[in-house]
Order: C-alpha cells, then sequence, then structure tokens
C-alpha cells in the first residue's frame, strides 16, 4: 500500500514512519491526511521520516490510515455525450488536486425510487462526497437519503429548494430571456420554444425567461409555437416539425438545449427551410456541437466544466448550503439572422 523503501531495501511502511519519528502510527496517520491537532514540530518530524525513507502513501493506504475512500461520486443522466464530458472534465482536475478518485455513477432517470439507487451506492462505496446533477438533483427522497447518511453532497444545477444544499448554477432563466430577446432584436415576432425534459426543474426555468421576454416585448404568447422535447436529438427533431408545419410557422426557434437545436436544424434541412435565411435557430449550453453543426449554432454558454469545477470546490471547502450562480453569455453565431419580414 506504500511506497518507499527501508535501509535493508524493504518497501517502506506506516510502522517505519511511526518508528522512524518516535511517534504513534495514530500521528502519522493525522500527519498522512493532513488534519488539525498535531503540533507543528511534531509535523514537521513525521514529514521528514516520510521524506527520508522515500514514503509516499497510496490512496488505498490513505484511506486505511483515516477511514476514508478518497473517491467523490459523480451521479448523473443525461442523453447529451457532450454535458457529461464537460461535467468530468470540471471534476477531474480537481479531484486530481485533492488526491481523490472520481466514480461516475449512471442512474435511470425514469427509475421508480431513485432514493434506492442512492443507498446502494453508499454502501457499496462510502464515498466521501456526491455531486449530483439534474434531475436526480432535485428529488427530495435522494437528498433525504444522502442526510441521512451523513455525506457530504452538492447540486449542479438545482431546479427545487436551491438553499438546502451547497449548489451551482447559472441563472437558466435570464440565460433564455437573453437569447428570446436577442432573436426579438433580430425582429423575430414568431419565435418557437422547444421546452426539456419535464423531469428537470431547469426546464421550467428556461421556459419562464421565454415567456418573459415575449411579455416584455408585448407579444401575444401563441401556445403552438412551444413544443415539448426531451434534451436529445431525436425530440428536437420531432418539435421542429411539428413547428414548421403550422400554418403559420415561426421565423425563429430556440430549442432550450444544443442536442435539441440541432435536431431543429435536420428538421428545417429535410422541410427545405434554409437557415438562417427563412428560419433562425438558437441553442443552449455552447457544447463543441454547436460549433460544429452547419450553420454554426447561436446559443447560451453555460460553462459546464466551470459548473463542475465549483461543484467540486463546494465541496472539498464543505461549503455552507446556498447557490452558487456563475455567469452565462450569449453567443452568436451563423444559425441566426435578421428576420426575413422585418
Amino acid at each position: 500500500m506504500v511506497e518507499g523503501a527501508t535501509q535493508s531495501g524493504m518497501r517502506a511502511n506506516i510502522k517505519d514512519v511511526s518508528s522512524a519519528a518516535g511517534v504513534s502510527i495514530k500521528t502519522v496517520s493525522r500527519v498522512i491526511n493532513n488534519e488539525r491537532y498535531v503540533r507543528p514540530a511534531t509535523r514537521a518530524r513525521v514529514e521528514a521520516a516520510m521524506a527520508a525513507l522515500g514514503f509516499r502513501p497510496s490512496a488505498a493506504a490513505r484511506a486505511l490510515a483515516g477511514g476514508r475512500a478518497f473517491q467523490i461520486a459523480l451521479m448523473c443522466s443525461n442523453p447529451g455525450p457532450y454535458y457529461l464530458h464537460g461535467l468530468i472534465a470540471g471534476l477531474r482536475g480537481r479531484c486530481a488536486t485533492e488526491r481523490v478518485q472520481l466514480v461516475v455513477h449512471a442512474y435511470e432517470r425514469d427509475a421508480d425510487e431513485p432514493g434506492a439507487d442512492v443507498r446502494s451506492l453508499l454502501r457499496q462505496m462510502n464515498p466521501d462526497g456526491v455531486v449530483l446533477t439534474p434531475p436526480i438533483a432535485d428529488d427530495l427522497a435522494v437528498l433525504d437519503a444522502l442526510e441521512r447518511a451523513g455525506t457530504p453532497h452538492v447540486r449542479i444545477s438545482p431546479g427545487v429548494a436551491a438553499d438546502r444544499t451547497p449548489a451551482v448554477a447559472i441563472d437558466n432563466e435570464a440565460a433564455a430571456r437573453d437569447m428570446t430577446q436577442a432573436l426579438i432584436e433580430l425582429g423575430h415576432r414568431r419565435i418557437g420554444f422547444v421546452v426539456g425534459h419535464r423531469a428537470y426543474g431547469v426546464s421550467s426555468h428556461r421556459l419562464a425567461g421565454y415567456l418573459d421576454a415575449l411579455r416584455a416585448a408585448g407579444i401575444a404568447l401563441d401556445l403552438d409555437l412551444v413544443q415539448q422535447g426531451a434534451f436529445d436529438v431525436p425530440s428536437g427533431r420531432a418539435a421542429g416539425e411539428r413547428l414548421l408545419a403550422l400554418a403559420e410557422p415561426p421565423t425563429a426557434i430556440f430549442a432550450s438545449s444544443d442536442d435539441m437545436a440541432a435536431g431543429v436544424l435536420a428538421a428545417a434541412n429535410r422541410a427545405g427551410v434554409a437557415v438562417p435565411g427563412r428560419l433562425s435557430v438558437a441553442g443552449f449550453d455552447d457544447t463543441p456541437l454547436a460549433e460544429a453543426l452547419w450553420p454554426p449554432l447561436s446559443t447560451v454558454r453555460q460553462p459546464i466544466p466551470e459548473l463542475a469545477a465549483q461543484a467540486a470546490d463546494l465541496l472539498f471547502t464543505h461549503a455552507a448550503p446556498g447557490l452558487r450562480i456563475i455567469p452565462h453569455r450569449l453567443v452568436m453565431r451563423e444559425s441566426s439572422a435578421a428576420c426575413p419580414a422585418a
């Protein structure tokens, strides 16, 4: 479990460090785990002994010494691979700094009892902390299970009870309002909106931002322009087809994820509707997909890796409950242009 060697050539262990430093094994464990209540002089003596012996504890040794798992779990269920990749990228750097392992635990979004899944995870892994993403971040049974177990946890983009735990998000309502306003400023009055999966609290927040922008501009709501999606390409394509089949189709469609916006672009291409000549399209997230599409997609930049890194920071610093908001911004690309009738 350890690296290093004694003078006899054997690999050094925690007992060797204890003997060399003249302290107990428990004191060495406290130094290894950077715990408080170790006198500076004692800590220096232990660290000097570790250096002299070439002793470096592995994560397994640290776990046995301090009773910690030295791993955190990311619980996620999202149809967009770019979103998951961004989360992992943001968490891994912070985990490396803390010398803990990141374990990704997928769960079924439509599971009957997500709380049972969490309890099973805690029994099997006993993680030092858990990062929750939508929609499980909004499952109160899951939050109750984690609280009963005493497992630290943070949430990314919670849709309900945002102040119950440490959490981080962008202002989803403001972001959707800003993009809708940008399309209005381009002269669009008939703006379709593709709502995200019903299980996600952020879906209602983004819808609220769209509606707020319409009200502020004095544009009457046409319910036919609001179509349900599921945060994936097929649902975006189906919603786009319904919108473009209307007797008076929209001149712009704002889909509340890049994947759904990609589906809208596919529907427009299949229908022979030029983008942005006849139809402007916008998405949400600014995943790598947005820039790879043709035409490149106007979108709301949600800094997913930064959200994840901030979540890890909240977890490792034992932050108090409360929602930390980080900025979003609009990225206007070639998929949107002035309304042709403006």
